[in-house]
């Protein structure tokens, strides 16, 4: 569907008027709310619900905007609630403006660009009451809501079924690891972790050695899993110091647990291990699963540290865990390498298609509420 024709013919020749926001709603302040006793209404700041009291101030359909903090933080709510001081709400004159629609447009509009806080980003009434608002007729609001919130269920629901699919193969996976590497006693050998493997100590790094641009970019804990922000060095090393692609990581405080390093050639951290196998007793890929396996009873049976769990490298050595034949370990690793590339496949998917739908979602959004200016009579 063409939805800026779709527009055109909603309008049907109908004009828009654009009013200053304080024109179709006023703006409230929150109130404290620590007195007040227990109950069932929710209390709303600027991050979302924070408690539940028995009185509210409220109860007719607003559009909650924040004062300070997480002032892009847009709700809509139809239910009586409460509000304290970092959050307005706003009483909406429905005879010009759809609840919803106003909700809509405003989460719409990029605020920070409104941010008047020297600090902590803060929103005020007056700039706030400012802000242009586009007023078709009400009939043309309550469609734009209407195929809006088709959107929104839509986005949900195939979040609700992804993540419950990826649950499910998670599970699954798990399942089936636990099985193939419990073995009854007396089926397969046991053997200390030190025996069939060395665990090889990163490098400390000063911070003065870390670059923000340089010959080696430096595996750091931060980027084990998730972070992208990277240092680097141009330090020249022992090779025991440097990991490259196809290497056994394993990182032993903070975040835990191993890694396959797929990637270029990197100076990995001191809070990360090498892991070398013995290829005669154990491959590397059947070791990263029992690694894999292990990593949580590895921590409650020896992590240490108030503030930041950590494994120390002679407790991990001396695990015992089971040495199949290197046949056996080959059969496992087949097995295991199918479930993960199922779980894998969708825990990748994921975020890609929900930010898929996301965009495709703004992206209507945005044609839908993008009236043009010259058709204002204000």
């Amino acid at each position: 569907m063409n939805y800026t024709h779709f527009l055109e013919r909603l309008l049907d020749g109908a004009t828009v008027e654009w009013k200053p926001l304080g024109e179709i709603a006023k703006i409230k302040n929150g109130k404290d709310w620590k007195k007040l006793p227990s109950g069932d209404i929710p209390v709303y700041g600027s991050g979302g619900v924070m408690a539940y009291v028995d009185t509210y101030v409220y109860n007719k359909p607003t559009v909650l905007i924040p004062r300070k903090g997480s002032i892009t933080n847009i709700f809509y709510v139809e239910i009586p609630f409460w509000n304290v001081d970092t959050i307005y709400y706003t009483e909406i004159d429905t005879k010009k403006i759809v609840p919803k629609f106003f909700y809509y447009y405003i989460s719409m509009l990029d605020l920070m660009k409104l941010d008047t806080g020297s600090g902590r980003p803060s929103l005020t009434q007056t700039i706030l009451n400012q802000i242009p608002i586009p007023i078709p007729p009400l009939k043309v609001q309550g469609e734009i809501v209407r195929i809006l919130d088709n959107f929104t269920e839509l986005t949900a629901e195939l979040t609700a079924e992804l993540t419950a699919e990826l649950t499910a193969r998670q599970k699954q996976y798990s399942y089936y690891r636990d099985k193939l590497l419990s073995f009854e006693e007396g089926e397969v050998e046991w053997k200390k972790l030190g025996e069939v493997c060395q665990f090889l100590n990163g490098r400390a790094y000063k911070k003065t050695e870390l670059l923000e641009q340089g010959k080696y970019p430096v595996l750091r804990v931060g980027n084990f899993f998730t972070n992208d922000n990277w240092y680097y060095s141009n330090l020249e090393l022992d090779d025991n110091k440097y990991c490259d692609n196809g290497d056994l990581l394993y990182a032993w405080s903070a975040s835990f647990g191993p890694r396959i390093w797929e990637g270029e050639k990197v100076i990995y951290h001191y809070h990360i291990w090498k892991v070398v196998p013995n290829d005669d007793i154990i491959s590397k890929k059947y070791l990263f699963y029992l690694l894999q396996w292990d990593t949580e009873a590895l921590k409650t049976a020896h992590g240490t540290g108030s503030t930041m769990m950590h494994i120390g490298k002679g407790s991990i050595e001396k695990r015992l865990v089971p040495i199949p034949s290197l046949s056996e370990q080959e059969r496992i690793v087949s097995i295991l390498d199918k479930f993960d590339a199922l779980t894998n496949s969708i825990t990748e998917g994921l975020p890609r298609e929900i930010e898929l739908r996301q965009k495709q979602y703004e992206y209507y959004r945005d044609l839908l509420l993008n009236f043009p200016k010259e058709q204002s009579n204000g």
